[in-house]
């Protein structure tokens, strides 16, 4: 498993630079923290990265191994699941339009965010997830109803996530118009956003591309778990 591009290992590249302070493991092979969330990286497809993943702790979630090619299972590890992602990238700047009333959420807002990510499943969303970068979200009568944010940060790119609508909410753009707030302020980084999709969901991916963000290539995810 060579990569070419830092984004081919996006977990791996985050975990050994701007995010390596939320790192667990050392050598070859990098997770977050368990209160961050399961994803994990490996330098490549040796013997030795092999070795390093074998000696992280899958927690109740599993260790779920982001990178172009399938990870084979270590020793006292097993390949719990595999889905194929779209990984996407912003082709051009993208600003936000319209009168959508936001906020930024902070640390009092936790749970909230925790229960709404429970609830509709955008991807991996652990306690302390929210920590990772800055969120937003939409409030009704002070109750969280849709949010995005920032995860994995590595040198000239970070990756949109954790956006979700509450389902009785749906229907009223809150995706698209969060997740443009949120790629303007990468722009305004100098960075470049990227996100991730599920490759079956295809309307995810059009809605995406209609904000500006294009297919790049796709990515493998392979959840492993304790053997036994």
């Amino acid at each position: 498993m060579t990569a070419r591009h830092p984004l081919d290992q996006p977990a791996w590249n985050a975990l050994t630079s701007h995010q390596a302070a939320f790192a667990q493991g050392e050598g070859l092979a990098r997770r977050f923290a368990p209160q961050y969330g399961p994803l994990t990286g490996v330098a490549d497809g040796s013997a030795e990265s092999l070795a390093a993943l074998a000696a992280l702790t899958p927690g109740s979630d599993g260790l779920w191994v982001l990178a172009v090619d399938p990870v084979a299972a270590p020793p006292g590890r097993v390949v719990a699941e595999t889905a194929i992602g779209a990984q996407m990238v912003a082709d051009r700047p993208i600003e936000p339009h319209g009168d959508l009333d936001w906020t930024d959420l902070t640390d009092a807002d936790a749970a909230d965010m925790l229960a709404l990510a429970t609830l509709t499943r955008p991807g991996p969303f652990a306690t302390q997830t929210h920590q990772l970068g800055r969120f937003i979200g939409v409030k009704q009568d002070g109750v969280l109803v849709a949010m995005a944010g920032e995860r994995m940060r590595l040198p000239g790119f970070t990756e949109v996530s954790g956006v979700c609508t509450h389902p009785d909410h749906r229907g009223r753009g809150y995706a698209a118009a969060l997740t443009r707030v949120v790629a303007a302020r990468i722009f305004a980084r100098d960075e470049t956003p990227f996100l991730h999709a599920y490759a079956s969901h295809t309307a995810t991916i059009a809605l995406y591309e209609t904000l500006g963000f294009a297919v790049r290539r796709r990515m493998t995810v392979t959840v492993l778990a304790k053997a036994g």
